[in-house]
């Protein structure tokens, strides 16, 4: 049995104590943090005993220093394993669901108990999750529900204002511009047909370009001439600034200054972090969380068009940071089916196939659920539990550091309020002691399980991406991988796989030499723009 507290103290009670799910009601809800910024607290409703009983399960590979890690593809596997054996004539049913986009629609399904039985709860509970996965996988304004009345319903009213999902069907809108809809369908037949198509961007740097990076902790711009970086600068900025002006100045300043090695600006490309529309427009992009909304609208949308407008109004593409992590992975390694994924202040995530061409989906990896323990960490950008960038990303490593045997002073702690605000500077500098303990024999032995239970974290998650992925090769890079550490993760991770999912084994890690480091990002950004 899944008792919660059993093997050891988890993880999450060194985290900021949250407020207990029961107690509150469901939907969004924002508190002040330590520096007077609105940030989320949990709201998830706590999942009930009957459907912990059909998602709840250890895995065979466990994470050293977070013994109630519950991962979510090995639940999704143990739901479908006890529907399967249920017997009972009509009592399983099929939801199909579809999540329409501009220009797209994805669809998926998912066999489900009837109302009144045992397992109907991790049936609603389960549905939800697969729909918030492809939210922020592929993006979406419109979701379609067809299956047994009663689950349709209660979908419908956790994905409305006041439900469990209210933050993503508040932040939808913000993506693509429309309200947010939800309709029940009679029969599958009424839903609109899955459509993909892949999307090509330019690959060659030809020219006079400038290319940005637009990240949680700094802003990375390079001059490239002809394939060539003459240039490159890092500047550091307060994301949680809620003057867009500042951003501005900021991201301007540096691209004037780095554009000065070129004889000339014939074409820009760009990444951020969030989501950026096929036309380059910053519709929600979490690295300006404090500006409000409406000031947002006006002057963030169209941010980079303006940016491209100071340099005569060159050509402009500029897509999702985890995205130029792929493509520039497949030019690293010459293959595609390809997941890129950097481990930076946050998680980024992007994927390009055989061709090397994305799928036009938003690829928000970092905001689906990895972890099914009910007590799992939350993070101040979502009311939400056990999401991968608490996982994959610098907080992982840091919410870790204490246990990891770390020496740290009191306020980066993972209990000190001031490690659970949006702010990263805190979480750059437990990184680095981190990495400093992992170069002290004395230490290295308690330091190594810190990036051997990011490892299970990183197993898991490749298989759980690979239900809707092809994947051949896993590009793992940022900071959080670096040194010695990385390739322990690495080492784990490839366990995870071999030991739970062997049809998974083929999967070829990959870590960025020094010239990508230096250069291989950047080149891919500035390559986006097509001359």
């Amino acid at each position: 049995p899944f008792v919660f507290g059993s093997l050891a103290t988890p993880c999450a009670s060194l985290a900021l104590p949250k407020l207990k799910p029961r107690e509150i009601a469901t939907g969004a809800m924002q508190v002040a943090d330590a520096n007077g910024a609105m940030v989320y607290t949990c709201t998830d409703p706590m999942m009930s005993d009957a459907a912990m009983k059909y998602l709840l399960t250890r895995p065979s590979v466990p994470a050293p220093l977070d013994p109630n890690f519950c991962p979510f593809v090995l639940g999704k596997r143990h739901y479908m394993k006890k529907i399967a054996e249920c017997a009972q004539y009509g009592k399983v049913a099929e939801l199909t669901f579809a999540v329409e986009r501009p220009g797209g629609v994805g669809r998926d399904k998912l066999p489900v108990f009837a109302e009144g039985l045992e397992g109907y709860d991790a049936s609603v509970f389960l549905a939800g999750e697969a729909i918030r996965y492809m939210l922020w996988q592929r993006g979406g304004y419109k979701l379609f529900l067809s299956g047994p009345k009663k689950i349709c319903e209660d979908l419908k009213a956790a994905y409305s204002k006041g439900g469990k999902y209210e933050f993503e069907m508040t932040t939808m809108p913000k993506i693509y511009g429309v309200p947010w809809e939800v309709s029940i369908v009679e029969k599958p037949e009424g839903l609109p047909a899955g459509k993909e198509a892949p999307v090509v961007c330019g690959k060659v740097a030809s020219g006079c370009r400038i290319a940005f990076d637009l990240g949680k902790s700094d802003v990375k711009t390079v001059a490239v001439k002809d394939g060539e970086v003459l240039d490159s600068a890092e500047t550091e900025w307060d994301v949680t600034n809620p003057d867009p002006e500042y951003h501005w100045e900021m991201i301007l300043g540096a691209m004037k200054k780095t554009a000065q090695k070129l004889p000339r600006v014939e074409a820009i490309g760009g990444s951020a972090t969030g989501t950026v529309s096929g036309n380059s427009e910053a519709t929600w992009c979490d690295i300006f969380p404090n500006v409000p909304p409406d000031v947002y609208q006006e002057k963030v949308v169209n941010i980079f068009h303006r940016l491209a407008k100071e340099f005569g109004d060159v050509p402009l593409k500029v897509i999702n940071d985890g995205e130029v992590t792929a493509l520039a992975g497949k030019m690293m390694v010459n293959q595609g089916n390809l997941c890129g994924i950097s481990m930076g202040s946050s998680e980024g995530g992007g994927y390009c196939d055989a061709d090397g061409n994305l799928l036009g989906w938003i690829n928000e990896l970092c905001y689906i659920q990895l972890d099914l323990n009910p007590e799992a960490p939350y993070d101040p950008w979502t009311p939400h539990s056990g999401i991968s960038h608490m996982y994959l990303g610098q907080r992982a490593a840091t919410r870790l550091a204490e246990l990891g045997g770390v020496d740290l002073p009191d306020d980066l702690k993972p209990s000190s309020p001031g490690m659970n605000t949006m702010k990263h500077e805190g979480h750059a500098k437990c990184l680095k002691l981190i990495q400093a303990a992992m170069k002290d024999p004395a230490k290295e032995p308690q330091v190594r399980l810190i990036y051997e239970t990011i490892g299970v974290y990183l197993g898991y998650a490749l298989a759980q991406y690979s239900d809707h992925y092809i994947i051949e090769n896993a590009l793992v890079l940022g900071r959080v991988s670096t040194g010695t550490g990385g390739q322990v993760m690495l080492n784990k991770a490839k366990e995870v796989l071999m030991a739970e999912f062997p049809h998974l084994g083929h999967i070829t890690f990959h870590q960025p030499d020094e010239h990508f480091k230096r250069v291989g990002q950047c080149i891919a950004a500035a390559a986006l723009p097509e001359l």
